[in-house]
């Protein structure tokens, strides 16, 4: 029997889970949270095998709500509307196991539960077709950093660190880190000096 821990802050969605697992002999429901703190809380005590995890909660980033449950030693599945590849890695690098679109068939909602609770990665089919989509198109070498990463890209080239880029953009020193990573591996790049020179021989700064 898996046991499974809901998080997730819109009622009508959490009834609507529950409702679909609570129908499936191999899996038992033993608890549900609207916030971050109450389903650590939870876990804590219930000791759930698979907790479902909401993305984007009240009281939590996006991703630190995940490395705070996996932290814990729990298999996430991340259970959200967000579907965007910075959304989808994130979600992986900080310890989800499972990536799953709200709206998705009961049947896929059940699998993604059972996959993760054995050790295995889940994720909901559009987004499985949307990254090998990615990762297959040929694209120009001056196409391969996105909107977002020549912008980080630039930054770095002024020398601003992670955390100033996190403030420039507004968006979390996590996230940076993550583009960062991106554009090393993309341009075959060890470190921030080596990047800026092979973006700056390639004309990728203008």
């Amino acid at each position: 029997m898996t046991r499974v821990l809901i998080v997730e802050d819109h009622p009508i969605v959490l009834e609507g889970v529950m409702t679909v697992l609570e129908r499936e002999r191999d899996i038992k429901v033993v608890g549900a949270a609207e916030t971050a703190r109450e389903g650590l809380r939870l876990a804590a005590t219930l000791r759930p095998d698979v907790v479902l995890l909401d993305l984007k909660l009240p009281d939590a980033n996006a991703f630190d709500g995940v490395a705070s449950f996996a932290r814990e030693g729990r298999s996430i599945v991340v259970f959200t509307a967000y579907d965007s590849d910075e959304d989808v890695f994130c979600a992986i690098q900080g310890g989800a196991r499972g990536y799953l679109l709200k709206g998705s068939p009961a049947a896929d909602i059940a699998q993604a539960v059972r996959q993760t609770h054995a050790g295995e990665s889940y994720l909901s089919p559009r987004i499985a077709a949307k990254l090998v989509k990615g990762m297959t198109e040929t694209r120009g070498r001056s196409g391969l950093l996105s909107g977002r990463e020549r912008g980080v890209l630039r930054l770095v080239a002024a020398g601003q660190s992670n955390r100033q880029i996190a403030e420039t953009l507004k968006i979390s020193e996590r996230t940076v880190k993550f583009h960062v990573t991106a554009i090393f591996n993309k341009l075959g790049a060890d470190n921030r000096a080596q990047a800026v020179a092979i973006a700056a021989e390639r004309g990728l700064l203008r």
